[in-house]
């Protein structure tokens, strides 16, 4: 019975955890990508010239998708509680 839990708030967590990181994650590949092939483009060859365009990315999707974030924390919050109470002694 315990290991059903456990399983079922596993199975949670790394849902929660890549659903958290997924648009930080993708926005960053896809800047990275454009990027690379602007560089390939112009013949640009600055090996730093990727990270600013990336960091300022990142961190509008972080911000755009904070309040979706902490509903889905709250939520995996709800259920682990629930998980947790549910476990007999």
């Amino acid at each position: 019975m315990i290991g059903s839990h456990v399983e079922m708030l596993s199975k949670d967590l790394l849902w929660t955890g890549l659903l958290l990181v997924g648009p930080a994650v993708i926005t960053s590949l896809v800047v990275g990508l454009v990027v690379s092939i602007i560089q390939t483009i112009t013949s640009i060859q600055e090996q730093t010239l990727s990270f600013a365009p990336r960091i300022l990315a990142v961190g509008v999707v972080i911000a755009l998708t904070l309040p979706w974030s902490f509903q889905v924390i709250t939520l995996f919050t709800e259920k682990s509680i629930t998980y947790i109470l549910e476990v007999p002694f």
